[in-house]
């Protein structure tokens, strides 16, 4: 019997569930995967999940209780940040 039909949400959601949990385009949570600033995730073969659990924990860095929180850490945007530096880089040496 799946998950779905026992009444249980998924246990590994794909790309657009997990951007619908999130309230994000799909294509913003695939920036997000690229540069290294989304939640965590796995590939099973070609295929991209995500943990809802994963979901969870990126949401809460970003959780503060006033504007004046500077709060533990923070979500970044989907885009390039030079704080992340990409795990390799082609070319000749």
């Amino acid at each position: 019997m799946s998950a779905n039909a026992a009444g249980l949400p998924p246990r590994y959601l794909r790309t657009p569930e997990a951007a619908r949990i999130l309230s994000l385009s799909y294509r913003t949570l695939e920036k997000h995967r690229c540069y290294g600033t989304g939640p965590r995730y796995s590939k099973v073969g070609g295929r991209v999940v995500y943990r809802l659990d994963d979901l969870e924990a990126w949401v809460d860095r970003g959780m503060k209780s006033s504007t004046s929180d500077p709060g533990i850490d923070t979500v970044l945007p989907a885009k390039r940040h030079a704080a992340i530096a990409p795990a390799y880089v082609g070319g000749n040496r």
